[in-house]
């Protein structure tokens, strides 16, 4: 099913993925009620990360930037996965983002601009959300960015 707003990811060039499987014990999302959580999302692109390391050392920040943005496309096929149809989002609520930064890397809301650009890019309004962008030692997979979206429905 797809409707206005996988129309607007065509119409930006991008494509829906499918839900990046749970690399441990977890889901990729749960909907509790009219709010769907996803868990933190990796830049995966065909099940592969293509860039790893620190922020700030191995990957700039204008890297990882557009891998925060992959996170939110992937958080956006996890709430799919759950919801059915994006096209059901009222809101898009929080977004927590980590960047795994090097030891003087202090550009991690910057870095997380790219997962919030995309989501108002894709949702307009709806996609306008309170914030963490937090810096950390390290990541699983030693990705460089990891985002987590919870959103509210439109029903249950």
């Amino acid at each position: 099913m797809s409707g206005a707003v996988e129309a607007k990811l065509a119409e930006l060039g991008l494509t829906l993925p499918e839900v990046v499987p749970p690399l441990a014990a977890y889901q990729p999302a749960v909907q509790s009620g009219v709010y769907v959580y996803t868990s933190g999302q990796l830049p995966m692109v065909g099940g592969k990360l293509s860039v790893t390391g620190k922020v700030g050392d191995e990957v700039t920040a204008e890297e990882a930037k557009q891998l925060a943005a992959t996170c939110a496309l992937n958080a956006l096929a996890a709430v799919k996965s759950v919801a059915g149809d994006l096209d059901r989002i009222k809101r898009v609520v929080k977004v927590v983002g980590f960047v795994a930064s090097a030891s003087d890397f202090t550009g991690q809301p910057a870095v997380i601009n790219g997962a919030s650009e995309l989501l108002g890019a894709v949702l307009g309004d709806k996609g306008v959300h309170a914030r963490s962008a937090v810096g950390v030692a390290v990541l699983p997979l030693d990705a460089p960015v990891e985002v987590e979206v919870q959103v509210e429905l439109v029903d249950a």
